[in-house]
């Protein structure tokens, strides 16, 4: 049941937003965008929403979410030629990237209230409501299935120790998780959790991982011959390191010196998390300061560098494809460890920190051997140098990694057919 403290966050974000400056940061991007919200919700409708089109409703509040959603969308575009798509994003992070998947109209979330959601509900008319991975809003979910708007949560996940297993938080989505009409969990355990949250056991089916078709498909699509790779091809071993903060940052950088020594010719491919001015300097201080020559991604000398630095957003995924190895942040970091799946894809073994527990990905890749959890420096220098110097050993691993990946294919089919079912308009059979 949602409670007055509830409707009083709300109120005040709506607030917030009408009245927040124009500034930089996350915080403030995303209350600024949410000014006139209603208005671009309500004129899309009006112009192009399509009566007799059915209209699916895909929520991802981040990136992260979104390339789970991402095959899906690209399945049910590529089968049903009439279907409209709206999709709504949380996060300022991910407003690129929503413009980049060709919806029929891309938008920011409006804050959970009774009159946006209906206000919402409204403009769209979707046949469909379909959640990626977790983030369930409670009252939109309730004016929808109200309406009697199917909804739907694909690749769906709850940690074993996620906060949303409280009973604080089963108060709050209780009733939300409950009016789900159909649930696409990654394996049996997340089904298993998410029936204890309130899911009802019949509409819930293990579909597995969007993200392994996502990211085997960009696999497969690199463009080894384009301006990102082509410059950087060499046969020097070289360790893609990716996604990195500065206490990644510092746990690789004495690694590497390991490295460097045992093998002279190895280079070092570094993508920071946030390739803003700080993080940048600071890898530049490090390289020279170990005498290491550095080249940005787009310098004339990249290819022949001991180091180079990634210093725009988007070419990770394809850099991995030069990696004989790779390292993942955020394994040291409070946020948590990022994709270990785009580099298990190019069949590149795996490094990563301790403070992965929370990455189904990092134990699949653990015990089948295509990747490794290091506690420090010294371990991170040990299994990179192993891998470096042994080829059969390093190729098995790789292989191992690969596996994992191929294992997990299918999800996104799966996805899509349990989002075609919330879209059939015909009713069920008696």
């Amino acid at each position: 049941m949602l409670g007055p403290v509830y409707a009083v966050a709300v109120g005040a974000a709506r607030l917030a937003a009408a009245v927040a400056p124009a500034r930089d940061g996350k915080v403030w991007r995303s209350l600024g965008a949410r000014k006139g919200i209603q208005e671009r919700y309500t004129a899309w409708g009006a112009a192009h929403r399509a009566a007799d089109r059915p209209l699916l409703w895909m929520h991802a509040p981040s990136v992260g979410e979104g390339l789970q959603a991402r095959p899906v969308l690209d399945k049910l575009r590529a089968e049903h030629a009439g279907l409209q798509i709206a999709y709504t994003h949380f996060s300022p992070s991910a407003e690129r990237f929503a413009h980049s998947l060709g919806a029929d109209f891309v938008d920011y979330l409006p804050f959970d209230s009774v009159s946006d959601a209906r206000a919402t509900l409204d403009a769209l008319k979707p046949d469909a409501l379909v959640y990626s991975k977790l983030d369930v809003w409670p009252v939109l979910t309730r004016e929808a299935s109200r309406r009697g708007v199917r909804v739907g949560l694909i690749s769906a996940t709850l940690a074993a120790r996620s906060g949303r297993r409280s009973r604080l938080a089963a108060l709050l989505l209780g009733d939300a998780y409950a009016r789900l009409d159909a649930v696409g969990a990654i394996d049996q355990d997340d089904a298993t959790r998410l029936i204890a949250l309130g899911v009802r056991e019949p509409v819930v089916e293990v579909t597995g991982d969007t993200r392994y078709d996502q990211v085997w498909e960009r696999a497969q699509r690199v463009d080894r011959a384009g301006t990102v790779l082509a410059p950087l091809a060499s046969p020097r071993l070289t360790v893609v390191a990716g996604s990195t903060w500065p206490a990644d940052e510092a746990v690789l950088f004495p690694a590497w010196r390991a490295v460097h020594r045992q093998f002279p010719t190895a280079r070092l491919i570094i993508a920071p998390h946030e390739p803003s001015p700080a993080p940048l300097a600071s890898v530049e201080r490090w390289a020279a300061a170990d005498r290491l020559s550095l080249a940005r991604l787009a310098d004339a000398g990249a290819a022949t560098a001991d180091v180079v630095l990634v210093d725009r957003v988007g070419v990770l995924g394809d850099l991995y494809a030069l990696a004989a190895a790779a390292f993942v942040g955020g394994g040291f970091h409070d946020a948590g460890l990022h994709s270990v799946l785009e580099p298990a894809a190019f069949g590149a073994p795996v490094a990563f920190g301790p403070r992965c527990e929370r990455s189904r990905d990092a134990g699949l890749l653990a015990r089948a051997g295509g990747g490794v959890s290091v506690p420090n420096a010294t371990a991170l220098a040990g299994a990179l140098i192993g891998w470096l110097g042994a080829e059969a050993p390093r190729r098995a691993a790789g292989a191992r990694a690969l596996a994992v990946v191929r294992g997990g294919l299918g999800a996104a089919d799966r996805s899509a057919r349990l989002v075609e079912r919330l879209l059939d308009r015909r009713p069920a059979q008696a």
